[in-house]
């Protein structure tokens, strides 16, 4: 991420390579705040593992976040109809671990984002789904 960047007042496009460097911009910042305007207000996310939405789900996103999580992600399909963008991503994530140690997980991600009556694109509902969970 290079200083010139404001975190504060990141935008999406329809273009789903720059929405791609938006979310890793903002997810990578480990400010879950900054990550969650990229969310309609009543967007679902499926990040915890479970379908939130409103105050919880954004209480997710921080909590996670702070945990100083680190993505990469590359588009694998993208299509747009109207104001409504689907866009699949592969994703390799890291988490610490309990004992500090870093856990990698891989796997795929569906996002669907609309379009406001602002001219701003925003995620509606994401869904990442790990190949494989670690084990205990």
């Amino acid at each position: 991420m290079t200083a010139d960047i404001d975190l504060h007042n990141l935008d999406l496009t329809g273009d789903a390579e720059i929405q791609n460097d938006v979310f890793l911009i903002a997810f990578n910042s480990g400010d879950g705040r900054v990550f969650d305007r990229l969310y309609r207000e009543d967007a679902i996310s499926n990040l915890s593992g479970a379908p939130l939405n409103g105050a919880e789900r954004k209480q997710a996103i921080i909590d996670f976040l702070a945990t100083g999580p680190s993505l990469k992600s590359s588009i694998k399909r993208s299509y747009t109809a109207g104001d409504t963008s689907l866009v699949v991503v592969d994703f390799d994530l890291e988490v610490p671990g309990e004992n500090g140690e870093r856990i990698k997980l891989h796997g795929t991600c569906t996002d669907v984002l609309r379009l406001g009556e602002d001219g701003k694109w925003l995620m509606a509902i994401d869904r990442p789904v790990a190949d494989e969970l670690p084990t205990a």
